[in-house]
């Protein structure tokens, strides 16, 4: 797994992590914004990050298996 994929993934835990937390545990209010939509926005871009993360690692593991097969001759006497 190359650093860009972990970072990736960690990242869309960490969206995911905060919008389930101003989603369910902040009850703040702020005129003219509302927490619980921040918090759902940033669970389903974390989401769907972490949906195209997985995608380029599954795409980079098929593409990096391939067989290497060399013909070498007999050593001449």
């Amino acid at each position: 797994m190359g650093i860009q994929q972990a970072m990736g993934i960690g990242t869309s835990l960490f969206l995911i992590a905060i919008g389930a937390i101003l989603y369910f545990a902040v009850n703040a209010d702020i005129s003219g914004l509302e927490i619980s939509t921040i918090g759902i926005i940033l669970m389903v871009v974390g989401v769907v990050g972490l949906l195209i993360s997985l995608f380029f690692l599954s795409s980079a593991r098929r593409s990096t298996e391939r067989t290497v097969v060399r013909d070498r001759e007999p050593p001449a006497y």
